[in-house]
């Protein structure tokens, strides 16, 4: 007998959404439920983003075997978060993994941090791998005739978010600067910057947008993604000219129009980050993800955000 599913999370699926382009998509997109991406050729595969937990990562490493590319393996990830990075290690020492330069640095300080916020996940025996080559503005890879560009917009979700863009194919991985479907998270990030960089990535011309969460989109996904942070600098705008703090602007307004995008209780911290802008300095200063993180849990009515890795 395999271990049993947890309730809400999906078999994996992996979508063809260009000739040898592949978003690999674990429902439902919630916490720590991540998209991948394949891009195969005759050398082999570039993998965008791993997974979370061990278990989860084999089966996107089956997944990417079972395509038939060659023996090389590439694996790039767009941001420092645990459930796009953890699974580095289960591609083997052979394998090349490519970042952002402050990617890297953001994922040896805070090492297997993410596993203590959901200490009941199974997340076998994570060994955490850093990049072997990074890059500070831009990296292009070439597989078989096929150009990949790696681009730096930031800041947005983290401070040094890398998209994955394959200009002839126009499909764009955006890593979590969008998640269709999902509530936007920028407490690591920055909403100013995300809403910059959305603008950017918008320019690029996508018809394809594989996010870091949830379905595959088209670039509408930009102006929804646009509409939640503008909105979120209007609450918090509000909030401190009444005096309120980011927990109690997010209970009194709630997630309004957006009730309908998965982890609601994320609004908390997009506030957090909204009133730290207002304050001015430094875009996507740190501030303390695991005292926001208990507030989060406060607005979820005293319940851990679910994670079904």
């Amino acid at each position: 007998m395999g271990e049993p599913r947890p309730a809400g999370a999906g078999d994996p699926e992996l979508v063809e959404v260009a000739d040898g382009v592949y978003a690999y998509l674990q429902p439902d997109g919630g916490w720590c439920l991540n998209n991948a991406g394949v891009i195969t050729g005759r050398s082999g595969a570039v993998v965008v983003d791993t997974a979370a937990t061990v278990r989860r990562a084999e089966r996107l490493r089956a997944a990417v075997d079972s395509l038939g590319a060659g023996p090389g393996r590439t694996v790039v990830n767009t941001h420092f978060h645990g459930d796009h990075t953890f699974g580095n290690s289960v591609f083997g020492p052979a394998a090349t993994v490519i970042a952002h330069a402050g990617t890297r640095t953001e994922m040896a300080e805070t090492g297997l941090g993410l596993t203590a916020l959901w200490p009941d996940v199974h997340w076998g025996e994570v060994r955490l791998v850093l990049p072997d080559v990074t890059h500070h503005g831009g990296l292009t890879l070439h597989t078989d005739d096929r150009r990949i560009e790696l681009l730096h917009f930031g800041p947005a979700h983290t401070r040094s978010d890398t998209v994955v863009w394959l200009p002839e194919e126009r499909v764009l991985f955006t890593g979590d600067i969008v998640m269709p479907g999902c509530t936007p998270f920028v407490l690591m990030g920055t909403v100013e910057g995300s809403l910059a960089t959305l603008e950017r990535l918008r320019a690029l011309g996508a018809t394809t947008v594989v996010g870091g969460h949830g379905r595959v989109a088209g670039p509408e996904a930009f102006d929804e993604t646009e509409a939640y942070l503008r909105w979120i600098q209007d609450v918090a705008a509000e909030g401190v000219r009444e005096g309120l703090t980011p927990l109690e602007a997010g209970r009194r307004c709630g997630p309004q129009e957006f009730a309908g995008l998965l982890d609601p209780e994320r609004l908390v911290g997009n506030l957090h980050r909204a009133w730290a802008e207002l304050e001015g300095g430094e875009l996507g200063r740190p501030l303390d993800p695991v005292a926001v993180f208990r507030e989060m849990t406060e607005y979820n009515g005293g319940r851990l955000p679910a994670c079904h890795a």
